[in-house]
């Protein structure tokens, strides 16, 4: 099951209420303030879960993991300097600073083997793999023999 998110503050998803809730989803420029949240997809596979966050433009160096008990909290900042030149006779330029962040936390189900979670970017997508504790993985069907 795949399942694609887009969140606002005033609506979380059914899929947020399970796996958490937006903490801090903050964008702000110099002339208004509004709330950014990346794009996700959760999905779960026999082996486990995945996570995916859309966050085009950005580098790995821009995200930060961590992981607090069952809480996976996701954030990423990133500053954009543009310059640019009004008058070259008179030397003037202009500076404009603009800087971006969010944070996301899920918490985690109990299946999930937080010792083996890996997180890789690539092409504007983190995608963070949690795998399933082996003894929460569904076993197939076997026969018990009889004993005599």
């Amino acid at each position: 099951m795949s399942t694609l998110v887009r969140t606002n503050s005033n609506f979380p998803s059914l899929i947020e209420n399970f796996f958490g809730r937006d903490v801090n989803d903050f964008f702000n420029t110099s002339t208004s303030t509004f709330t950014y949240v990346p794009a996700v997809n959760v999905a779960e596979h026999p082996d486990g879960f995945r996570i995916e966050v859309a966050a085009p433009g950005l580098k790995k160096e821009n995200f930060k993991l961590s992981l607090n008990h069952n809480n996976l909290t996701i954030s990423g900042s990133q500053e954009t300097k543009t310059d640019e030149s009004e008058k070259p006779a008179e030397k003037y330029t202009r500076r404009e600073f603009s800087y971006s962040s969010f944070q996301r936390t899920f918490t985690l189900p109990t299946s999930v083997d937080a010792d083996r979670i890996q997180a890789t970017y690539t092409d504007g997508i983190l995608k963070i793999e949690m795998p399933k504790r082996e003894e929460a993985k569904v076993k197939p069907p076997r026969q018990i023999e009889i004993g005599g």
